[in-house]
């Protein structure tokens, strides 16, 4: 890329420069997208040599320069040459968000200028709001070098036309102009908060109009299209070649409502805001591939011990190998999911998540203390057929209200049908609540959360 480009960057929007992170560190994503390019496709020994290395260098850095690392370290009476392997991790405690918050400023390496530290804090979709750090410029293009390869594996480039349904706040959306463009009018930028009946066939025209190649959204934003779709038989987009989703877990009834309508590939991927895990389906399977080059992941049980083997799950724990300014070492992610030891035929010989069940706080307390995870429940029944909008809120053991936005075609008959089709798929162990609301409000950054748990849950709980 060359000069000329970056400086038509600095002059565009905003949404441009973040997305891309190219300036000013589009070296450090050239480089990093270069080496993965190759790096994808070494050996399963080869990806664990390299990440041994990558860990000694971490634990190296840390040990010097981050106090409450060498706090840890002395206080076990560890040196980072005691971590041999990878299994040796085990020897240093858990991370978790009440720890980074309460030792934030120690967690800040000593060795960078302030003006490297760029300060992120998470939306608390677990419940539990962090700060940290990432490293100015350099985190966002790395993070991008990985999105990239990502999507290379079903044919994204950055020429193509996308429509971004992520939550963005579109400043004309008073005027009635629900979108705007970005990255030199490649991407239609479309605001979430106002698809309503009403706007939706100006959205619908717009997409048909600017002809993407791929739809780039949060699951339950493009829920609200393919189901107004769906209900008024609109045919799908011609020119889309794939629904990209990520940043909310896409349950199954989503991945085959989204897959009628728009008659194409749903591809997913798993990843946070912290940076400490991402993984993606490829080409040919729908498992995640867990990128090494990006951190360790383990999975780990009740007693806080690994869990190995398909089938097995776990809350997943993860190493950054790449943020040096804010060192992540076993952090605790909150987050549930299934291992596979199964290998993919696309030939990567990354380790795969058979899936991700969610977040801890997305599972449901029966009167048994037994959890329920929100993963498989069927919200494409015909017991949702008249319902314009629901979640599901918890505050009691065993108790379950259900908030519905009614159609005006709902009718008492709906809400027997609708709890009869709840039990069945939860047990007699919940009871469900049918609550009636005028609207149920999206969290700040767009996103939609179909379970509001307000119970403490912890692994120890599956």
């Amino acid at each position: 890329m060359k000069a000329d480009f970056i400086t038509a960057a600095l002059r565009a929007n905003p949404l441009t420069m973040k997305a891309l992170s190219l300036v000013p560190s589009y070296h450090a994503y050239r480089k990093l997208y270069t080496f993965l390019q190759e790096s994808q496709w070494w050996s399963r020994e080869e990806l664990e040599a390299y990440q041994m290395e990558a860990l000694s260098r971490l634990l190296d850095h840390a040990y010097e320069n981050v106090p409450y690392y060498r706090r840890v370290f002395r206080e076990r009476g560890l040196v980072p040459e005691d971590i041999a392997t990878l299994s040796d991790l085990e020897l240093l405690p858990f991370l978790t968000k009440e720890i980074v918050q309460a030792n934030l400023p120690d967690l800040k390496a000593r060795n960078y200028p302030e003006s490297a530290f760029e300060y992120v804090r998470t939306s608390g979709s677990t419940g539990t709001p962090m700060g940290f750090y990432y490293e100015k410029g350099a985190s966002r293009a790395r993070e991008w070098a990985f999105m990239k390869t990502q999507w290379d594996r079903i044919g994204y480039r950055f020429t193509d036309r996308c429509v971004i349904l992520r939550g963005h706040v579109v400043e004309t959306a008073s005027n009635g102009i629900y979108w705007k463009k970005a990255l030199f009018g490649r991407w239609l930028v479309m605001s979430s908060h106002h698809m309503t009946e009403e706007t939706l066939p100006a959205y619908i025209d717009r997409i048909r109009r600017f002809r993407p190649r791929f739809i780039h959204a949060y699951p339950s934003t493009a829920v609200i299209l393919a189901r107004y779709m769906r209900e008024h038989e609109i045919k799908p987009f011609p020119t889309v070649k794939a629904i990209l989703c990520g940043s909310e877990s896409l349950y199954p009834w989503q991945r085959s409502l989204l897959t009628e309508v728009f008659g194409c590939r749903v591809f997913s991927w798993y990843g946070n805001s912290e940076q400490t895990v991402l993984a993606g389906e490829c080409e040919e399977s729908t498992h995640y591939h867990i990128f090494p080059e990006y951190s360790i992941v383990e999975l780990i049980g009740r007693d806080g011990r690994p869990v190995r083997g398909s089938g097995a799950m776990g809350e997943v724990v993860t190493t950054n190998l790449t943020n040096y300014v804010c060192p992540l070492i076993r952090y605790r992610t909150m987050d549930v999911a299934v291992a596979t030891e199964k290998r993919c035929s696309c030939g990567r010989e990354y380790p795969l998540l058979e899936k991700v069940e969610g977040r801890l706080q997305e599972f449901i307390v029966t009167r048994g203390g037994h959890l329920i995870s929100v993963t498989p429940i069927n919200y494409e029944s015909g017991a949702f057929e008249n319902i314009k909008q629901f979640q599901m809120y918890q505050e009691e053991i065993g108790e379950l209200i259900m908030k519905i936005v009614r159609k005006p075609t709902y009718t008492e008959k709906d809400t027997l049908q609708l709890t009869q089709e709840l039990r069945w798929q939860l047990g007699d162990d919940v009871n469900v609540h049918v609550h009636f609301v005028d609207e149920i409000p999206r969290t700040e950054g767009g996103k939609f959360r179909y379970l509001i748990q307000k119970l403490p849950i912890t692994l120890g709980d599956l």
